[in-house]
């Protein structure tokens, strides 16, 4: 799964400029760290109610989202072929116009500190907007307790794959989020590992082992490095919002599939 000058850019302050990965990511043995939580996603039917928990609703969820998060329906999120498959899909559900499905793993599963792999295929068209992303398992403020941002995609750029953080000082609502671009010229027809290693002194974001995010515990206090508590994972797909939806919705493109191969979180020695 080499990725090549030709559909690897990153986009940085100075501009865009190329980059070469000769290899993908290993998935030797790694003696400098333990995996501690998996979900392989080998079984078939809905995901394991002992890994994951559902948002549900149809509220937007503070961005404008359009769709309808529904809770243990096959059509929006089901284990099959060795792959966890989220499905947006066009159709009416309470006042809602798409279904689809928001997966977390609040209340069963948090780490603090560590190195997370999610090997995903992500949907594309107008209107998608997929994440791989993790929240305090103890949020009582947003976003003064923190978010992590692995992998965002919107559809009508297509290829163009964001990390971010917010925090209480660094947060999109103040235009001060602590963000970067990478360009995946295949995200939606290859899979491919999005990664985040979290210690206490900071977080880097790679994708098939190429870093392309750092962001560093500079100023040792709560507004700006809230990253000191258990985090849970969240895996979902939305469709339309203040971002995803930001050039409207293609309707012609639904539904749309989210392939995620595995989720691993491993400690750290």
């Amino acid at each position: 799964m080499n990725l090549n000058a030709k559909n690897l850019i990153r986009i940085c302050a100075a501009g865009a400029f190329f980059l070469s990965v000769l290899n993908c990511a290993s998935h030797k043995p790694d003696s400098r760290r333990t995996l501690i939580w998996s979900d392989e996603f080998n079984g078939k039917g809905l995901p394991d109610s002992l890994q994951w928990n559902y948002d549900t609703g149809g509220s937007g969820f503070g961005n404008e989202e359009a769709q309808f998060y529904t809770k243990n329906r096959l059509e929006n999120a089901r284990m099959e072929k060795g792959n966890l498959i989220i499905e947006a899909k066009k159709e009416n559900w309470e006042n809602n116009k798409y279904t689809s499905a928001r997966l977390l793993t609040k209340g069963k599963f948090a780490f603090q500190y560590g190195t997370i792999e999610v090997r995903a295929k992500l949907p594309k068209g107008r209107g998608t907007w997929p994440a791989i992303w993790m929240m305090s398992e103890n949020m009582k403020k947003w976003p003064d307790d923190g978010e992590l941002d692995i992998m965002e995609h919107v559809g009508y750029n297509q290829g163009y794959i964001h990390a971010s953080v917010h925090t209480k000082k660094y947060n999109h609502i103040q235009g001060t989020q602590k963000t970067d671009t990478l360009f995946v010229k295949d995200a939606s027809e290859k899979f491919h590992v999005y990664k985040a290693d979290w210690t206490p002194e900071k977080i880097d974001v790679y994708i098939d082992d190429h870093k392309f995010f750092t962001y560093e515990n500079k100023e040792k206090n709560n507004e700006a490095w809230p990253f000191d508590r258990p985090y849970f994972i969240i895996l979902n797909l939305a469709v339309g919002g203040f971002w995803g939806g930001k050039e409207g919705i293609d309707d012609a493109v639904f539904p749309q599939k989210y392939y995620i191969d595995y989720v691993r979180v491993y400690q750290n020695k």
